[in-house]
């Protein structure tokens, strides 16, 4: 006797860990804009994104690049400071195009307390963007401001005063 199996093969986004659709759906029931967030291995890509019919459009995006090209920032675009600073631009950004709200969206990333991620998060809410989140999940304020980097590696020990003048920077470029 032959045994008959049936198996439903998954969507091909799923099959290649790219996308979460029970997650996905979610959000776009949502209705709201999404702060889209995702990790390099070099930078950090931060993205306004709206969702119309199915498709998403991306109304504003930003890498943590920046940093190194407008703001000559000396250090890795890669870690929390970073993240927090591209957070901010992103924030700004989407006060100057009449966006004030939005919701969060990782995506796959593994959601831990205090990752860079949620640096980014941090970052738009204090540009002044309204997020819904839990203030014990974003990075406390020294890794934001990098002491537990400067604290390790001589080589960082400006990392402190450095992340302050970018961050005055960016507040009087985006206003």
């Amino acid at each position: 006797m032959v045994q008959k199996t049936t198996y439903k093969m998954p969507y091909r986004r799923r099959r290649k860990f790219k996308t979460d659709y029970r997650q996905r759906i979610g959000l776009l029931k949502s209705g709201k804009i999404r702060l889209v967030v995702r990790k390099t291995n070099k930078y950090i890509i931060a993205q306004l994104v709206k969702s119309k019919e199915a498709q998403d459009y991306t109304i504003i995006g930003i890498t943590s690049k920046i940093l190194k090209d407008k703001y000559n920032w000396q250090y890795s675009c890669k870690n929390l400071p970073a993240a927090y600073l591209t957070g901010l631009i992103i924030g700004k950004l989407a006060l100057k195009n009449n966006i004030q709200e939005a919701i969060l969206d990782i995506g796959l990333n593994r959601s831990t307390k205090g990752n860079r991620i949620y640096a980014v998060l941090k970052g738009a809410i204090d540009a002044g963007l309204k997020i819904p989140h839990n203030e014990k999940i974003l990075p406390s304020q020294d890794r934001i401001e990098g002491r537990h980097i400067a604290s390790y590696i001589e080589k960082f020990k400006n990392i402190t005063n450095d992340f302050y003048k970018v961050k005055e920077q960016i507040l009087k470029d985006y206003g």
